[in-house]
């Protein structure tokens, strides 16, 4: 590129002898030396010969053809002299400033560059302060605040977000048209982790007007974190029909990843990424195949697709957390501490400093995850003020390194707020397994594992309490399915996962017993007469031809007579007692 300065292109050329050479100006006397003569050009020779006699006047002819060309020529010049010199008007398009870009950026339903967004947050706070009935520009500012403080990490500007949207709506109430505050208070609501909350707000809106395409993003995490997974199925299909684009394709793709459809899934993140322009839209879909290529367990892929998104926007700073998780996974631990305690400085989320906890505590570096942990707790605390809902997270952390039963207690109340997706399905199973509970926990750890997502966590914590069940075969079958899925999913349960399958041993030879068809039962034995006592005397009798027994259905027998007040007569053929066989011989002649 030419970076030197503008100049006329005549004065960078040197200066070329006429060819027909200087005239000779007025005041010349014939015959003196042109190098001394003022004027003359010292670099042409006097004439001499027939150069040296005037040539004729020209034809009138040849006058008007010079003249033609002269003014083709003078047209081409000034039309060069127009291109190449600007006279302070450009037709060409403004290239747009940060605020302009962060408002194309919402208008899309994409992510704006945290510079940008930072531009855009100072002009609204500038113009409310001249303009405070402006409700737009509340709800705008509003909203960058709630996504500002979801991607710093930083939960103050939260309380600043729910002013400026309450500013908002009392200049311009939300029946009134300002349909705009209320997505930003669902938004809101979904960065604090009350789901249900942000789900009234977003079905406000959307009853009031159903084409209002802003409103689905709000309402399909909304339901993903109640684990109404119809809902989103809903929510993610209008959102398609109302916003083409990298938006939907990228609210799609999460769909099918929270189903289990990974091939589905990588397919659509991958059109995501090919469409993305805008930096932080390109990061946020190369993230995601970054998020893709670790629950498969390919962590080399992973690292590939985070450094894409950090090379691309390097203000993205969870990619630099996935690269911290996928690096452990290659066993590159220093790189990962470093990676881990960078992102800590820039994006402090609760969920990080248990990771960081839990990567010290596998390298036996007891101290140091003693003071991550201090500082997790640090993060609750804070979050908590800020009205966060930090409660998996928490709860996560009790179930393992503190107190079960406090765990317990935590996410049944997540669980009576309706907050039922596979995270807390799962980190409650977890939790009362851990207390003691193993039977009430197997339920939900089970729900976990059937919403179908491939979460090598999930099937772990599953394949321990059943194990502890004494259900040996599912417990094998869910252990191998977590370490099938990633076998380096955690830095601490990983290795637990292995032990406990080793402990578990091989399956029995012929797989499990109720996979097979029972074998056929033998024919019963043909019945054996019973000896009959030997007598003293006498011949013994012949033996009676056998009979084939009967095959049929036995009867039911008849019921006993009731007994009648006259004694029946006795039978000849059987007395019933020895008197009465006396009696009938005495009777005898």
């Amino acid at each position: 590129m030419d970076v030197m300065p503008q100049q006329d292109p005549e004065s960078r050329r040197p200066s070329q002898p006429s060819p027909e050479g200087p005239r000779p100006p007025h005041d010349a006397t014939p015959g003196a030396d042109p190098r001394t003569t003022p004027g003359a050009d010292p670099y042409v020779m006097p004439a001499e010969g027939a150069t040296a006699v005037p040539p004729p006047p020209p034809t009138l002819r040849t006058t008007l053809r010079r003249a033609a060309f002269g003014a083709v020529a003078a047209g081409v010049l000034l039309a060069g002299a127009l291109v190449a010199v600007p006279d302070g008007k450009d037709d060409r398009p403004k290239e747009p400033g940060p605020v302009e870009r962060a408002e194309a950026a919402a208008t899309a339903g994409s992510p704006a560059s945290l510079s940008d967004l930072t531009a855009l947050i100072g002009d609204r706070q500038k113009w409310v302060e001249a303009h405070p009935a402006d409700a737009p520009s509340w709800a705008t500012l509003g909203s960058a605040y709630v996504e500002w403080g979801r991607r710093s990490a930083d939960a103050a500007y939260f309380g600043r977000a729910e002013e400026a949207l309450k500013r908002s709506l009392e200049a311009r109430p939300g029946e009134r048209g300002n349909g705009e505050a209320w997505v930003g208070m669902a938004a809101l609501a979904n960065a604090r982790h009350d789901f249900l909350a942000a789900k009234r707000w977003g079905e406000t809106v959307r009853k009031q007007d159903p084409k209002t395409w802003s409103v689905y993003p709000v309402l399909i995490d909304a339901y993903t974190g109640l684990g109404d997974v119809k809902a989103a199925t809903e929510a993610t299909e209008k959102f398609g029909e109302l916003r083409k684009g990298v938006p939907a394709l990228a609210r799609t793709a999460d769909l099918y990843r929270g189903q289990g459809w990974r091939e589905d899934a990588l397919a659509t993140a991958r059109e995501a990424a090919d469409r993305a322009t805008a930096p932080a839209e390109k990061a946020e879909a190369l993230h995601r195949l970054g998020e893709l290529a670790w629950e498969r367990g390919e962590p080399e892929e992973a690292v590939a697709q985070f450094d894409a998104a950090l090379r691309t926007d390097a203000g993205h700073h969870a990619s630099l957390a996935g690269k911290a998780r996928a690096l452990v996974a290659l066993d590159r631990t220093d790189e990962a501490v470093a990676a881990y305690q960078s992102v800590m400085s820039k994006l402090p989320r609760p969920a990080y400093a248990l990771e960081l906890g839990e990567l010290y505590a596998s390298l036996e570096l007891d101290g140091d995850a003693r003071s991550q942990y201090g500082k997790l707790a640090e993060l609750l605390e804070q979050a908590k003020a800020a009205g966060v809902d930090e409660s998996v997270v928490q709860a996560r952390y009790e179930s393992d390194h503190g107190d079960p039963a406090a765990a317990v207690e935590l996410l049944r109340g997540q669980w009576k707020k309706q907050h039922r997706s596979a995270a807390v399905a799962d980190a409650l199973g977890w939790a009362l397994h851990r207390a003691g509970k193993s039977e009430e926990g197997l339920e939900y750890a089970r729900q976990a594992v059937d919403t179908g997502v491939r979460n090598a966590s999930y099937a772990y914590h599953l394949g321990v309490i059943e194990r502890e069940l004494a259900q040996y075969g599912p417990a094998r079958r869910h252990l191998e399915e977590a370490l099938r899925t990633n076998p380096a999913f955690s830095p601490l349960d990983a290795p637990k996962a292995r032990e406990a399958l080793e402990t578990l041993g091989e399956p029995p030879p012929g797989g499990p017993g109720d996979m097979q068809p029972p074998p056929p039962s033998p024919p019963p034995p043909p019945p054996v007469p019973s000896p009959e006592p030997k007598r003293e005397a006498g011949p013994e009798p012949k033996p009676e031809p056998k009979k084939e027994p009967k095959r049929e259905s036995p009867k039911p027998e008849a019921p006993a007579p009731a007994p009648s007040q006259t004694a029946p007569a006795p039978s000849k053929a059987a007395p019933s007692s020895p008197a009465a066989v006396e009696a009938d011989s005495s009777k005898s002649p």
